[in-house]
């Protein structure tokens, strides 16, 4: 990992070595024969990490760590001396220094240390990323009504262990808001654990949410935490809970109640503190009437309810949820950001989306991956937006055509005639566009008999 390294030392000789080294090594490498003129070029430009002398005219070494340390915390320092003691050592290492080497220099030491601390510095950039990533990732999009109301919802009941319901249909993005709830709690630093109630099969929801002993039942060769174990003072989310047998909901109850359960197997009650947020697209109250859901379980679950707009409701949100959707997807694939025209909006914003967010950002990467331009226009909707759509996809001829292979031609035709419109009948950017060989679009051209004008 190169990085920029100052090298701060009033002996020109040991300025000179171990800048040619490290310059061996890869590094960009600067110099400073004074404290002062390292606070100098630090202020200006600076470096990932420095190598800097005790004993140094005018200000010393401990002084210039007090400085780097106060205006640039992010820098390492490593500190050099010819006369160290161990209490020198402990002080710079208080006042923020990486580590401390004693000249004569060791060059493989050295390097060693230098490697350490840039490595130090790589996990620490890493982190930053990470998390900013991760405050992003659990960011609600948009600025509609609806959406300014949930997140002043989540800015009020996050920080506190409050119980959450969380309510809304397929696709709004309902653990988006746990995780959002969990990122800005007061447990953001401890496990978030995800229980797909609707996946753990009736016969095995007491392992998986308690965990069981070995041997316990056949299969069970070792020891196994459950849920409830691994979310200790954290947050636990039972996503689709109404899926759940009565049978199972019986015994997330009682451990919501006692905040203990035993392993299978076992006979030791293990203690566990846990915040819950549940959720589900169900109507639960529908479903206690119908004898499907426990209302013991619904009142201790329902301790604070919040409620997710679906798409149709935030239609104002669609161009912000557009522009994030083909950023995200452009940062994960490496590739520049496409365009959306007005046009394409325009129909978008008129569909009703009933699989809501996650329909979008699915039809959203498809239309990226999809569309040979960067820019995204309205033709290009219609052979992939989605059949059966009559609202939202543009006005075609219809194909009457009853064979596969009549209807696959019959579509190409137009899919051509189209693009050439597009590109004013030249047909050298439409066969680039399209990702043909000219040739090959001038035999499709004769071969469906059309007349066009322009680059021929």
């Amino acid at each position: 990992m190169n990085k920029a390294i100052l090298i701060v030392d009033d002996e020109e000789s040991i300025c000179q070595t171990l800048g040619g080294i490290l310059k061996d090594e890869g590094h960009e490498v600067g110099t400073a024969a004074s404290g002062e003129e390292a606070l100098r070029v630090v202020d200006e430009d600076p470096p990932s990490l420095v190598l800097l002398d005790i004993w140094l005219p005018g200000i010393d070494g401990i002084e210039v760590l007090k400085a780097i340390k106060a205006g640039h915390p992010q820098i390492q320092v490593i500190i050099m001396s010819g006369h160290g003691t161990i209490e020198t050592a402990v002080k710079a290492t208080r006042l923020g220094a990486f580590d401390f080497i004693e000249k004569p220099l060791s060059l493989e030491k050295v390097i060693l240390v230098v490697n350490h601390a840039l490595e130090m510095i790589r996990l620490e950039e890493e982190n930053l990323l990470l998390k900013q990533k991760v405050s992003h990732e659990y960011e609600l999009t948009g600025q509609s009504g609806p959406i300014q109301e949930l997140k002043e919802m989540i800015g009020i009941v996050a920080p506190t262990n409050a119980w959450i319901l969380i309510m809304g249909e397929n696709g709004t993005g309902k653990e988006l808001v746990a995780r959002s709830i969990h990122h800005q709690s007061r447990r953001a630093q401890k496990s978030f654990v995800e229980v797909n109630c609707a996946a753990i099969p009736e016969d095995l929801i007491e392992s998986e949410l308690f965990g069981h002993e070995k041997g316990a039942f056949t299969g069970a060769t070792a020891m196994k935490r459950g849920k409830f174990d691994l979310a200790n003072e954290g947050t636990i989310f039972l996503d689709e809970v109404a899926d759940m047998s009565l049978k199972a909901q019986a015994k997330v109850l009682r451990i919501l109640q006692e905040k203990k359960f035993e392993r299978v197997g076992g006979n030791k009650l293990i203690p566990t503190d846990v915040r819950v947020l549940a959720a589900t697209n169900k109507d639960l109250e529908k479903e206690m009437e119908e004898g499907r859901f426990r209302q013991d379980l619904y009142y201790r679950l329902n301790v604070i309810p919040l409620r997710i707009p679906p798409l149709r409701d935030r239609k104002e949100d669609i161009p912000l949820l557009v522009a994030q959707f083909i950023k995200d997807f452009a940062l994960k694939e490496g590739e520049p950001e496409n365009e959306v025209t007005d046009e394409v909006l325009a129909v978008l914003m008129k569909h009703s989306w009933p699989g809501n967010v996650r329909e979008l950002k699915n039809i959203i990467e498809r239309l990226v991956i999809m569309t040979p331009t960067r820019v995204i226009s309205k033709c290009d909707l219609f052979p992939l937006f989605g059949e059966g759509r009559q609202e939202t996809v543009p006005t075609e001829p219809e194909i009457t055509n009853d064979s596969f292979r009549a209807a696959k031609q019959d579509f190409e035709r137009q899919y051509i005639v189209r693009k050439l419109r597009e590109f004013d009948g030249n047909i050298s950017k439409t066969a680039e566009a399209i990702g043909l060989e000219r040739s090959n679009l001038h035999k499709k051209i004769r071969s469906y008999g059309l007349e066009v004008k322009g680059d021929t």
